[in-house]
């Protein structure tokens, strides 16, 4: 993959004016990713008030590394990377895995998934919203970086060189990670089959997992 340029990635361009010193190219940094930050940081910590007051975090470390910015990788990439590993270190240090883990964030821009245009019956309503909860509580189960893993892949379009540079691994312990967490997604919700004969397969919330 080729690495991008200033010219090539408008974030890092308004980065490199940030190490020159414009206060308002950082304002516009942290309004074009102030809410997918914070949105990653919540799905990592499962916690509304840690991700917003992470979120400061980041844009603080970004700034105060702003001479040493360079931009030899995508902008979002090292936002990122900044982002998840305070995310794993909260996660190390205050052990906070009993609430359930959201993946859809209030306000997430992602399009959503596309129902059938006929209102569905009310013991199909029960059923998918049975479904989305035991996919939640599956992802909070997982390890942090192979929950790391599943938000920027499946939530942030990240393919495995951009998740390898994020994390600072390689790709293949990126592979790694990868089959591990949907093999433990799979078989936690395998392990709890819905009542109704047949229902996993006939909801499209797991494609995300199952098709991985």
């Amino acid at each position: 993959m080729s690495q991008p340029t200033p010219t090539s990635d408008p974030d890092a361009l308004l980065m490199v004016q940030v190490a020159h010193g414009d206060r308002e190219a950082f304002e516009r940094l942290v309004e074009r990713h102030r809410t997918s930050v914070v949105h990653l940081l919540y799905r990592m910590v499962q916690d509304a008030e840690a991700a917003e007051e992470l979120a400061q975090e980041v844009f603080l470390r970004v700034y105060r590394s702003r001479s040493r910015y360079e931009p030899t990788a995508r902008f979002t990439t090292w936002l990122y990377r900044i982002a998840t590993n305070l995310a794993l270190n909260w996660l190390r240090h205050e052990r906070r895995c009993t609430q359930i883990f959201s993946l859809d964030a209030a306000r997430d821009s992602r399009p959503q998934l596309q129902w059938p245009a006929r209102q569905p019956s009310s013991e199909e309503v029960l059923l998918r919203r049975d479904l989305a909860e035991r996919v939640r509580r599956a992802v909070a189960a997982l390890p942090p970086r192979q929950r790391a893993v599943v938000v920027l892949h499946k939530y942030h379009d990240m393919d495995y060189e951009q998740i390898a540079a994020t994390l600072g691994c390689s790709v293949q312990a990126v592979k790694s990670l990868t089959f591990r967490a949907f093999a433990n997604l799979r078989k936690s919700l395998c392990e709890q089959p819905s009542e109704r004969p047949g229902a996993v397969r006939a909801q499209p919330h797991l494609a995300f997992i199952l098709q991985s």
